[in-house]
């Protein structure tokens, strides 16, 4: 199934979902047989702790992976090379899956999603080397015809210390780098604790766009069981004509297919809200 193929019926959007957070009682091949039996993209991070044969033949059309295994867009002593290396690797994990898109963040994330080289303050060299770090990644994707997409974080709740994690950092960075290889990924649920002003905000991302991720605050569920009106989400992003990937990153509350219809609902014009 191509991404194509995979837009589930109603919504403008590309609906896709992570199997890192659903269906956790079942083995992940089996979460991803799950999301593709029901209509959605596969979203997977760590690619070197899967069974990348079974994905390859599970015939589900991935959307996103982390596209390092570790390194650092701006410690050129201890970071940055390994960070190439291993993006070089992702690249091939991805054409071997079909993945279009390769995730990044402003630092290595270890397994409990902590950065592993905390940055207090980030300097004017700091950011003049992540853009040439992440003008190299961009011109590889190029070369690889796949696409990195730097992901924004929040620092207050889940992931403290981590530079350049605002929306606005991430997009000052794709811009300044200014190549088809290298976009946002635009996680709303993160921009929420961060920023807020989220239509404002897609307004101003939208050019720069290869993603957006969404889950509801505080909590980090589906949508519909917190403060963001993600209705009103999907009806600017309709308005603004974009029709990219939108993936649930987040967990289920409850039943993770009730958290995947309210997903869908809540990114469907004219779907009835679920109870």
């Amino acid at each position: 199934m191509t991404e194509a193929a995979a837009v589930t019926t109603g919504t403008p959007f590309q609906l896709a979902a992570s199997a890192e957070m659903l269906f956790l009682d079942l083995p992940f091949t089996e979460r991803v047989h799950r999301l593709h039996e029901r209509g959605f993209l596969v979203e997977i991070w760590d690619w070197t702790t899967k069974d990348l044969d079974a994905l390859a033949a599970s015939g589900a059309a991935f959307s996103s992976m982390t596209g390092y295994v570790e390194g650092s867009l701006i410690d050129p002593a201890r970071g940055v090379g390994r960070l190439l290396e291993t993006a070089r690797q992702s690249i091939e994990v991805a054409h071997r899956l079909g993945c279009p898109r390769l995730n990044l963040h402003g630092t290595g994330l270890d397994a409990l999603g902590q950065p592993v080289d905390p940055v207090e303050e980030v300097t004017g060299r700091m950011w003049l080397r992540a853009r040439d770090t992440l003008g190299e990644l961009a011109a590889m994707a190029v070369d690889a015809g796949v696409v990195f997409t730097l992901e924004n974080l929040n620092t207050a709740v889940d992931h403290p210390g981590v530079p350049f994690a605002r929306a606005a950092d991430t997009l000052a960075l794709v811009m300044a780098v200014d190549s088809p290889g290298l976009r946002l990924n635009l996680d709303l649920y993160h921009a929420q604790i961060g920023e807020g002003n989220l239509i404002d905000l897609l307004g101003r991302c939208l050019p720069w766009i290869g993603e957006i991720q969404v889950a509801d605050v505080p909590g980090r569920c589906e949508p519909g069981t917190g403060e963001i009106n993600y209705r009103a989400v999907a009806s600017a992003l309709d308005g603004l004509g974009y029709r990219g990937v939108v993936g649930l990153e987040g967990w289920a509350s409850g039943d993770p297919d009730v958290a995947l219809q309210r997903f869908r609902e809540a990114f469907t014009p004219g779907a009835d809200r679920l109870g």
